[in-house]
């Protein structure tokens, strides 16, 4: 985006059947099955272009990408393997290291807040969780699956220290990016009417 482009009029809304399918369809992929291809570097670009259009109250920006390729997570994942060793299931914990390694590409959203007397903290975590969101929406319309995850070494001190994160960075997600051999399976949705209340 450039100057020239900031106060330019926006196209409205316009019935969109494709979009609504997508949306009716959408299927988080099991991250060790996400295989090659996945995004070339222009196509990347494209994904974190559509996925930092994302609802942020007061223009913070307040998170960051880190885009992973194949070498940088095997390294991330020999490195978390210790600390695998430490939780409460050890077990577990190393084999779900594999989500890491699988995929082709990972884009991982860090949420950043930014210091603002004006927008709480909450809401800027909110925006970085609808980034993680459009992220697999841009994947998806590109002709991608993707999942969107975080398991134990999100939340580990230690192993948030080793992606360097900050004291007040969190991890939103990480986006693993590929291409399935074959489809998702449906899965339980919700009953909205014992989730929705109108108030009209």
């Amino acid at each position: 985006m450039t100057d020239a482009d900031l106060g330019a009029s926006l196209p409205l809304p316009v019935p969109s059947p494709e979009l609504e399918r997508r949306l009716a369809t959408r299927r988080s992929a099991p991250a060790q099955a996400l295989a090659a291809p996945g995004p070339s570097p222009a196509e990347v670009e494209r994904i974190l272009a559509l996925g930092a259009r994302t609802p942020d109250h007061g223009k913070l920006f307040p998170w960051r990408f880190v885009v992973m390729g194949p070498e940088s997570r095997a390294a991330l994942a020999t490195r978390l393997e210790p600390l695998a060793a430490r939780q409460p299931d050890p077990g577990k914990a190393a084999k779900v290291l594999s989500k890491l390694t699988c995929p082709p590409l990972t884009i991982l959203v860090v949420s950043a807040p930014v210091p603002s007397l004006k927008v709480p903290e909450w809401e800027q975590r909110l925006s970085a969780g609808a980034v993680c969101m459009n992220l697999e929406h841009a994947a998806n319309a590109l002709g991608y699956s993707a999942s969107w995850i975080t398991d134990w070494y999100s939340y580990d001190p230690e192993a948030t220290a080793l992606l360097g994160l900050s004291a007040n960075e969190q991890v939103a997600g990480f986006i693993h990016i590929g291409t399935l051999s074959e489809p998702p399976l449906e899965r339980p949705r919700p009953d909205l009417a014992s989730r929705t209340t109108y108030q009209i």
